[in-house]
């Protein structure tokens, strides 16, 4: 019985531990301004992140993984993002 009460607890606290890290995800989504500029399009959104997975999964993951980082670093610190700034495209 001990046992088992302390496994519903450790689900439990796994299920709040997930659905805070998809509460903050989703946050994220909201900071890039992505509702508001895909008018709130799923599907849009749902292409950008297909995008960004064939980016990573592509021979360029490196050099992606810098820039994205680089970006999410500017977008967190409110810094504006340099005109001469490498872009990465996928196609």
């Amino acid at each position: 019985m001990v046992l088992a009460r302390a496994h519903r607890h450790e689900r439990k606290a796994d299920r709040r531990a997930r659905t805070r890290r998809l509460i903050e995800l989703g946050g994220l989504v909201q900071k890039a301004k992505l509702v508001e500029l895909t008018g709130d399009d799923r599907t849009v959104l749902f292409g950008g992140l297909l995008l960004v997975s064939e980016l990573l999964q592509s021979d360029r993951r490196d050099t992606a993984l810098g820039v994205l980082k680089r970006k999410g670093r500017r977008g967190f610190g409110g810094d504006k993002e340099s005109a001469n700034d490498e872009a990465l495209a996928p196609w």
